[in-house]
């Protein structure tokens, strides 16, 4: 059973390294010019990764609770403290997960940013002219 925990904190530390490399995608997206092309599949694979990171750490607490550990933390931990290959990996996932998450929320400050840009700038382009001469939407000078 330890090598089927082993094997499953292997492939969820592989599965938050390709989740924290596609946060890299998302912040370039993020900072061009236009990230309209780019993001949807950015999105896709990222709820993608994120439900199988999902099953994977399910995976995990259910395999701890076989070794008679609690889930989560304190049971990796307790795992971890005797077995060297999973310390290992156990150490590798968790220095991962610290990174993506300052990733995205790195990208979501970004996307904030962005947000209030366009907002401003939707504000700045509803204001109504101050001068009578300025030219309508219709082409025409307003009262001419």
């Amino acid at each position: 059973m330890r090598d089927a925990l082993l094997a499953t904190v292997t492939e969820e530390v592989a599965a938050v390294l390709a989740f924290e490399s596609l946060l890299v995608d998302e912040e370039k997206a993020l900072i061009a010019a236009q990230p309209l092309p780019a993001l949807p599949g950015i999105i896709e694979h990222k709820t993608a990764l994120t439900e199988r990171i999902s099953a994977l750490e399910k995976a995990r607490d259910e395999q701890l609770n076989a070794l008679g550990f609690p889930g989560g933390f304190v049971g990796m931990e307790a795992a971890a403290a005797d077995d060297a290959a999973i310390a290992a990996q156990w150490a590798l996932l968790t220095a991962a997960a610290r990174r993506a998450k300052q990733g995205n929320n790195n990208n979501g400050v970004l996307i904030r940013t962005r947000m209030e840009y366009n907002r401003k700038a939707l504000a700045a382009l509803q204001v109504a002219p101050s001068k009578s001469g300025f030219y309508g939407p219709d082409g025409r000078v307003p009262g001419a």
